[in-house]
């Protein structure tokens, strides 16, 4: 049954002019003219112009966009003209206008509603994006999802931030959250982001937008070919087509990024995303078998005779055994050995462990590097072999990785085993047993300890006046930083530091590794707080050169109440890159930085702000900063000589 609207106040709208004006999911042009009232659908019939940001000329309502004419009482075009808006009825009352309006429409299951189902299916629940033209459809099906309770939406300020969201909680969880952004630029945003996921082997699920389907190829606004920009990047990529298995594409998409942790990408022309469809959702039940995988009974034997063989063997574990640790650890302790991690590993295995030594390679501690000098034989779990690490190659090398194309990447190892990180190393020890030559190396790791803790406590006294050092402030993060929180760091000397100064316990440390990318640390907090809420602390760590590149997403984390205390290191230069050009003996150029106060930006913003520019001031601003519950930032003014 049709009802009656108030839409305007009697002296609300001159005469002479059209306004816009929403009832429910409904928008209106109302326009006043000659002493009357009408009321026509908003979009203009030839290309959806809004007619209520229009103009009446000489009687006539004109639309904005193309300068089609339309009466502006009952929206009927000049003589020769056949199309029309909707009209619907007027009436001036006492207290003022009203229209008639028939009820809403039945919702129509559509494309984007199976697809959503079923990504909700495969276990995306958390979704980084921003809403826009090219992508309503997908968006609406969304906020269904969420009002069901089956999905979180985060609306971000840049998509970049969007992505590296997304790739931070695959990389916490290795499960499944998605970016999603408009067709054009919404889209090519997301790339540095999925790169980053790309290369750390972090599953992520990117969602375009795109223009209609009869304007692909044509050069229209927004036209561009999101499959060939996201070839290279995506190990799946396809656009949605009105025939197409909606279902079917939305499963291959969600198991390539979890089986490949890998990038996958679906692209939606924009009537796609609002056809009819009454296709059930697709379900994951079948579609993946387990991934435990044993190594040969031959090649865990090539590696159980070396280690029942060697005296000093190293455990170098790195990100790919991130889920398998417990395993890794039990091995290690039956033998003795000694453990580091690769920079992207850190926090695998704590630095209170007796057996644990911290980070090797440029991020790392002379523990680890010494231990690596001293071994006769390496043993590699889940580890990349970056050329920032420095795993020896001289020496001989067990390698233990789930992925066949990982084994010898860079050059030959003496024993290549192929087997879930877990499983392998319960294999081992079932095998060795107490067969072994390997001494306990706990007294030797807790002597390298004090004297690397001896040379951090000497460190923290340097000053030059231009602000704190770098371990002083991780000195008081790893005193104050929750055992069970997570760490997400940017790129540049303060994450060097961070490697080198900071000791773990029982955190997670994300960080863009293969990639490097600059900007990585905030966002990658919020894609954290989305994995585990508030029943963890998540802490981010930046120089001002990587914050000032999404600071704005501090709204987004207000917004959203996120449990996040980032701590921004201040040096007003691009740090690391200075040191590089004088490493190269090149003059310093360009790497000054013009900030704000960025505490002053926090509170701004609606987030609590802290400055810190002594070192008295540093262990009480931590301290009350992460026990803020939401949106906090330490800025603390470091001095780029000392790192």
């Amino acid at each position: 049954m049709a009802t009656w609207h108030k839409v305007l106040e009697l002296a609300e709208l001159p005469d002479g002019r059209v306004t816009t004006v929403s009832i429910g999911r409904r928008t209106l042009a109302v326009a006043h003219h000659d002493g009357r009232y009408g009321a026509l659908d908003n979009r203009c019939p030839h290309q959806g112009g809004p007619l209520g940001e229009g103009s009446i000329e000489k009687g006539w309502l004109r639309c904005p966009w193309h300068g089609y004419d339309y009466s502006p009482i009952d929206g009927q075009p000049p003589e020769g003209f056949s199309d029309a808006p909707l009209c619907f009825a007027t009436e001036v009352r006492d207290d003022g206008v009203y229209v008639e309006l028939p009820p809403d429409p039945e919702p129509v299951r559509t494309v984007s509603d199976v697809m959503v189902e079923t990504m909700v299916n495969w276990g995306v629940d958390a979704v980084f994006g921003m809403v826009g033209h090219s992508n309503l459809g997908f968006a609406d099906a969304m906020r269904k999802a969420e009002t069901r309770g089956d999905l979180r939406y985060f609306g971000v300020r840049h998509e970049g931030a969007a992505a590296f969201a997304a790739t931070a909680y695959g990389k916490l969880t290795g499960e499944l959250a998605a970016c999603f952004g408009i067709a054009g630029p919404g889209s090519t945003n997301l790339l540095t982001g999925l790169y980053d996921a790309k290369v750390d082997r972090a599953p992520v699920l990117a969602l375009s937008g795109q223009v209609p389907s009869k304007n692909l190829g044509r050069g229209a606004f927004q036209d561009l070919d999101l499959q060939a920009a996201f070839a290279d990047v995506a190990r799946y990529s396809e656009t949605v087509l009105a025939g197409s298995d909606h279902a079917e594409l939305m499963t291959l998409a969600c198991k390539t990024a979890l089986i490949e942790r890998d990038v996958a990408h679906l692209i939606f022309p924009d009537e796609v995303q609002e056809a009819a469809s009454d296709a059930p959702a697709a379900e994951p039940a079948g579609r993946t078998g387990l991934r435990a995988i044993a190594p040969p009974a031959e090649a865990l034997e090539a590696a159980a005779s070396k280690l029942r063989a060697t005296e000093r063997p190293l455990f170098v574990v790195g990100a790919g055994a991130r889920r398998e640790m417990a395993a890794v650890r039990a091995l290690a302790e039956q033998l003795g050995a000694p453990v580091v991690t690769t920079f992207k590993g850190k926090g695998l295995i704590a630095d209170d462990h007796p057996l644990g030594c911290g980070v090797l390679g440029r991020s790392g501690t002379p523990i680890a590097s010494w231990f690596m000098n001293e071994s006769d034989l390496i043993v590699a779990f889940g580890a990349s072999f970056a050329n920032h690490t420095g795993i020896a190659d001289y020496k001989p090398i067990i390698q233990v990785d789930d992925d066949p194309m990982a084994l010898g990447r860079f050059h030959p190892v003496e024993v290549p085993v192929q087997g879930n990180v877990g499983v392998t190393a319960t294999a081992l020890a079932a095998v060795i047993g107490d067969d072994h030559q390997c001494f306990d190396h706990t007294a030797e790791v807790a002597e390298r300890w004090s004297i690397w803790r001896e040379e951090k406590a000497s460190r923290r006294l340097d000053d030059t006046g231009h602000g704190l050092n770098s371990a002083a402030v991780f000195d008081a993060l790893t005193r104050h930083c929750p055992d069970d929180a997570v760490l997400c760091v940017d790129v540049g000397n303060n994450t060097y530091s961070f490697g080198r100064y900071f000791e773990v316990a029982r955190q997670d440390v994300l960080m863009s590794g293969y990639l490097g990318s600059i900007g990585f640390g905030f966002p990658a907090a919020m894609g954290a707080w989305a994995a585990v809420g508030d029943q963890r602390k998540v802490i981010g760590v930046s120089g001002d050169g990587g914050f000032g590149q999404y600071a704005m997403e501090l709204t987004t984390a207000v917004k959203y109440g996120m449990d996040i205390t980032h701590v921004l290191l201040n040096n007003h230069e691009l740090g690391k890159i200075s040191k590089e050009q004088r490493t190269a003996e090149f003059d310093v150029w360009q790497t000054s930085l013009h900030n704000p106060s960025f505490a002053e930006l926090a509170e701004l913003a609606g987030a609590k702000g802290t400055k810190v520019t002594a070192i008295d001031q540093l262990d009480d601003a931590l301290a009350t900063s992460i026990s803020h519950p939401g949106p906090a930032l330490v800025e603390v003014i470091t001095d780029v000589a000392l790192v």
